[in-house]
């Protein structure tokens, strides 16, 4: 079994609902999601955020935010999570933002650089991922990174029941 089966699977018999917010990725994730037969019993909707001013707009990621920190960011991929989740009224919101190159890196910031965010009802966690590849290979990386993200904080949760 596909692990986008299995989310479906936990968020199916859980009777939770998703939401996803994606950049680097550029719509990988919710794709994934979406192949999964019966999937718009959990999946509400997904966001494309590539620009900051999408990310500000359609999910009230607040622009100091991506100011202080950038858009490629722990707290932004926090923001964006709560925000997807927020808007969509899911259970769950799940966030995607980096670096897929080859261009965009620098030293602090290279390319490869991930951050992927789950909002939940009463957690929100977060990773950091730093991929090698081209383009295609890192948005690919990100994309099942989220879903394992997502996963992991399916079992957590219902482990510390909530």
């Amino acid at each position: 079994m596909r692990i986008e089966e299995k989310i479906g699977r936990l968020l199916r018999d859980r009777k939770l609902t998703l939401s996803i917010a994606e950049s680097c990725t550029g719509g990988l994730t919710s794709n994934l999601i979406t192949n999964v037969n019966g999937s718009s019993n959990y999946f509400e909707r997904g966001y494309v955020v590539y620009s900051n001013r999408s990310k500000i707009e359609l999910l009230d990621v607040p622009e100091d935010t991506i100011k202080k920190h950038g858009a490629v960011s722990s707290h932004t991929a926090i923001a964006m999570a709560e925000g997807v989740k927020r808007k969509s009224g899911t259970n769950i919101g799940l966030s995607v933002t980096g670096i897929a190159g080859p261009s965009g890196g620098t030293i602090k910031k290279p390319v490869g650089l991930v951050y992927i965010a789950v909002a939940g009802d009463k957690k929100i966690e977060y990773k950091e991922y730093r991929f090698r590849g081209k383009r295609h290979e890192i948005k690919l990386e990100s994309a099942n990174a989220a879903l394992k993200c997502l996963i992991e904080y399916l079992y957590r949760v219902s482990k510390d029941k909530g």
